[in-house]
């Protein structure tokens, strides 16, 4: 949790950038790009920075999981301390130096910025369709099925939070994710080439935040503390499975 809150953040600056490209978020206002692809980035929007909690309460999805972490007993102090330096004026890269971010968090992070800095419309679309909408429901399930049995903490609020996202990313958010990225590639050949190369690079990092994750797992559980960096996305994932 203490990594992957990093990557629950990022979310939050790959749809918002999104937003902004494919519709007008400045005064004075214009009508930008095509309506049909407006409706479903604004959907999207809603349900990720403000859900309606069933208690009537609304949160956004990144609020959630601190709340779950803070449920969990996990230490939040990192990535409040990165948001700290954001609101401070620090950018990204010395944010998440600053505030020792783990090393396949911040690797992760800066993949993520990458496309988020470039602004096209296509890639960004791309690393959020395949790289996050497409994946999140199925490895959510699996990490449902591994939770520990614990007396000694809760884990309440995140099997919530892993279950919201399974229903909204499985049965709404990843189609209208694909819809965006079809009507944003058209008929072009190069938008396509260009979406899959960064679909690639979103996927190889989300392999490399894991396997940075599952090392620093196992070293913790022999005792032994150290920040990790994770391997290079050649190494973490097989052509093949590319």
């Amino acid at each position: 949790m203490e990594s992957h809150v990093f990557a629950v953040w990022d979310f939050m600056c790959l749809l918002k950038a999104l937003q902004r490209v494919v519709t007008c978020v400045e005064t004075p206002w214009l009508p930008r790009g095509d309506p049909a692809t407006r409706r479903l980035i604004n959907e999207i929007v809603t349900g990720e920075e403000s859900d309606l909690l069933p208690s009537g309460r609304c949160v956004s999805h990144f609020e959630l999981y601190l709340e779950a972490m803070e449920e969990a007993g996990a230490n939040i102090s990192p990535i409040k301390s990165f948001l700290s330096e954001l609101e401070n004026g620090q950018q990204v890269e010395a944010a998440l130096e600053r505030c020792n971010a783990p090393r396949g968090a911040h690797e992760f992070v800066l993949t993520t910025m990458n496309v988020v800095r470039n602004g096209r419309p296509h890639d960004l679309a791309a690393s959020f369709s395949i790289g996050r909408e497409d994946v999140i429901p199925t490895m959510f399930i699996e990490l449902l099925a591994g939770l520990p049995k614990s007396d000694s903490f809760s884990l309440k609020t995140f099997i919530y939070y892993l279950e919201r996202h399974i229903e909204l990313d499985g049965d709404e958010h990843s189609g209208m994710a694909e819809k965006m990225l079809s009507n944003l590639c058209g008929d072009d050949p190069g938008k396509w080439q260009e979406s899959a190369d960064t679909a690639v690079t979103a996927l190889q990092a989300r392999a490399c935040l894991w396997s940075s994750v599952v090392k620093q797992i196992t070293l913790d559980s022999q005792g032994n503390q150290t920040d990790l960096i994770c391997p290079s996305a050649e190494v973490a994932f097989a052509p093949e499975i590319v």
